[in-house]
């Protein structure tokens, strides 16, 4: 198959637990992308919060964010195309996270809105206190989400965390039953709620056609159930060892985790490395 596209998701797929990439990974991606490859991030992730990553990989193309919610222009710091979620739906849903007493934490704009810290938001604002300023996530703590909701111009998810994932599950199918969005897990504590209709690989396939190519040109690196839609549609889908059984059965390839090598030597074996020939 001639692959021209690699689809790349971060948190538990290129990135270890540590949050840094593979020397080896990096390595492997910097031939394809200098033989003639594509490599483009796809990920949960809100756009300001893949500096370090976009950076060391030194990439043209655009990001696939907040689960498809939005197409980014890292370069030109601007949204391509996005489906957001209206002002009304995220009104209505800050509700039921009231009624229910759920936390959340909602990306717009360019940065992720709070009113409490939890420990998903600490623990990430420790990381970024790690980086260069220029690089860290922006996150705003504020008095009311409501406000912030009708006050940003774009509302691209809200991120759901609780270590009692059962609440998250039960929430989650009550979102889907009384407003009809939708809701992804992203983490093993995490659920993400966004636009009904937005996707990794929904958003993926339209990027890849507008590039004169097809899916089937494209391989695509996943561990989470966000991940679903990319893997299958994609050319070669890779689940990653760390992923849940549900996604390894719906790859074409599983490999080691994700502090294995296992996307470099993926990478190597479909893209052909030739070294630049010095001039006689």
């Amino acid at each position: 198959m001639n692959y021209q596209v690699i689809a790349l998701d971060l948190d538990g797929t290129l990135l270890t637990p540590q949050k840094t990439i593979l020397p080896d990974s990096l390595l492997a991606l910097r031939r394809a992308r200098e033989s003639g490859a594509k490599v483009v991030i796809v990920t949960g992730r809100h756009h300001c919060a893949i500096h370090p990553f976009y950076q060391a990989l030194e990439l043209e193309t655009p990001a696939i964010c907040c689960n498809g919610a939005l197409l980014y222009d890292y370069h030109e710091q601007r949204v391509i195309t996005s489906d957001p979620l209206h002002p009304d739906q995220a009104t209505q849903l800050i509700d039921l996270f009231d009624s229910y007493n759920v936390h959340s934490l909602m990306y717009a704009d360019d940065a992720m809105f709070y009113t409490e810290p939890t420990g998903h938001i600490i623990r990430t604002e420790k990381w970024s206190q790690s980086l260069p300023e220029s690089q860290r996530p922006v996150f705003k703590q504020v008095t009311s989400l409501r406000e912030a909701a009708h006050a940003v111009s774009g509302i691209w998810k809200f991120a759901l965390t609780d270590t009692d994932t059962v609440k998250l599950q039960k929430f989650g199918q009550i979102v889907e039953r009384e407003l009809g969005l939708a809701c992804e897990w992203s983490w093993h504590d995490q659920v993400d709620i966004a636009q009904v209709g937005n996707s990794k690989g929904k958003r993926l396939a339209q990027w890849v056609e507008s590039q004169g190519l097809s899916m089937n040109q494209v391989i695509a690196f996943g561990d989470n159930f966000n991940d679903l839609s990319m893997l299958k549609s994609a050319g070669l889908g890779v689940a990653m060892g760390n992923a849940a059984d549900e996604i390894k059965a719906n790859a074409d390839l599983v490999i080691g985790d994700n502090t294995e090598t296992g996307i470099a030597e993926i990478v190597n074996k479909y893209f052909m490395y030739v070294p630049a020939t010095e001039p006689v």
